[in-house]
């Protein structure tokens, strides 16, 4: 651990600096890492523990490591402390004594404590507090004779369980148990407040008759002024307009040699389409007219078309903006964040949406904007596990591990 950080030599034969230009972003190669499963996950456990480093990423086939970490902290200092994981693992590795087995009995035995894992996780979501929330209030509405109203509320408290059992299999593998299972459960009770809260807000406001009390509130901030700015923010989360952006950003830079994540985002932002048609046929809700329109819309009010796809477009969006600049994810998320609240309200102010249907329409975008983001990281995912396992097919079925404590 007596590496000199800021003289950090670049000829250095175990670690060396691939790409550093990104701040708090580094790529490194690191002699010994190729074919090393076992360094792989010892490189991953050792980083992450450092407070300093925010995400680690070691690759056993390439010989590479990711390391995402705070922006005062130099590339220099990073690969110095590459550099000491590696010697003490060489070091650990001459004291452990030598296992040889199949790797096929590796595989399968970790495979059967997965799945029992897995099985546990998921009873556990439908346990969540949310999850019971929703499933209680599609009993009110089967109470009431609301039957649709029921299908729609079932149908989103076993996505929120789904998503939440999702969620919890991407936690970075990269991180300590007691890491992943903080992460997990901060993740899961955000999303799962959110969504919660915009269906309960939903029911309460169409209980409660509070649509038309809001709208007319609302109405009273109307001038000129005023009127031009929401019709420019109500644009951007228009049909042609989110789909001009998917293509453009498709066949952007930003997308560059990415086809799973444009891939992706076609997929998301034409099922939010589709959803968003086929719902406004199921409940067949006649728009407010609680004043004249200054825009002109067609088809039915609930849910809100334009809350829902920006919902899922800008919050796509940032999700991979967010990856792919880690130094500046708050500022991504609260920039988009505030563009859908804004093109939301939008639509209240112009009167041609009920409260219910934005909030409503944000719920549903969010459902089916963090299904997309799990297929997507699903198939990052079974992509890796593929070339895994036709490298496996070439070696030997016989090798040598060494297994650190």
């Amino acid at each position: 651990m007596g590496t000199q950080i800021d003289k950090f030599p670049n000829d250095n034969p175990l670690i060396q600096p691939i790409h550093t230009t990104v701040k708090g972003r580094a790529r490194y190669k690191v002699n010994g890492l190729y074919g090393s499963q076992a360094l792989k996950s010892y490189l991953e456990l050792r980083l992450s523990q450092e407070e300093k480093i925010a995400e680690v990423r070691a690759n056993h086939f390439t010989g590479n490591v990711l390391v995402i970490f705070d922006s005062p902290q130099s590339p220099n200092a990073i690969a110095s402390l590459i550099l000491d994981v590696v010697l003490d693992y060489r070091i650990e590795d001459r004291k452990l004594p030598v296992r040889t087995t199949s790797l096929k009995t590796v595989l399968a035995e970790a495979k059967n404590l997965q799945r029992q894992e897995k099985r546990n996780i998921f009873i556990q979501k439908f346990k969540l507090p949310s999850v019971a929330l929703l499933t209680t209030a599609a009993g009110l509405s089967i109470a009431t004779g609301r039957l649709t109203n029921a299908v729609v509320i079932t149908g989103i408290a076993i996505a929120n369980a789904a998503i939440g059992y999702a969620k919890s299999q991407m936690v970075d593998s990269a991180q300590t148990p007691t890491q992943r299972k903080v992460k997990a459960g901060r993740q899961l009770a955000i999303v799962s407040g959110v969504i919660s809260s915009l269906v309960f807000c939903t029911l309460l406001m169409h209980a409660s008759g509070l649509d038309a009390v809001i709208l007319l509130a609302i109405q009273r901030l109307h001038t000129p002024i005023l009127d031009t700015i929401m019709l420019g923010i109500t644009s951007f989360g228009n049909p042609p307009v989110l789909l001009l952006i998917c293509l453009g950003l498709a066949i952007g830079p930003l997308f560059y040699k990415r086809r799973r994540e444009a891939t992706s985002l076609g997929i998301a932002a034409i099922g939010a389409l589709g959803l968003n048609y086929w719902l406004k046929l199921l409940f067949g809700r006649a728009r407010p007219a609680l004043w004249d329109w200054i825009i002109h819309v067609g088809h039915h009010s609930f849910p809100s078309g334009h809350a829902m796809g920006s919902m899922v477009i800008y919050g796509f969006l940032a999700y991979v903006l967010a990856k792919q600049f880690p130094q500046w994810r708050r500022q991504i998320f609260a920039s988009m964040t505030g563009l859908i609240i804004a093109i939301g309200f939008s639509r209240l102010y112009l009167g041609v949406h009920w409260p219910t249907d934005v909030a409503a329409g944000y719920a549903v975008g969010l459902v089916w904007l963090i299904a997309c983001i799990i297929g997507m990281e699903l198939w990052q995912k079974y992509s890796l596990l593929g070339g895994a396992s036709q490298e496996e097919a070439i070696a030997p079925s016989t090798q040598t591990y060494f297994l650190p404590a």
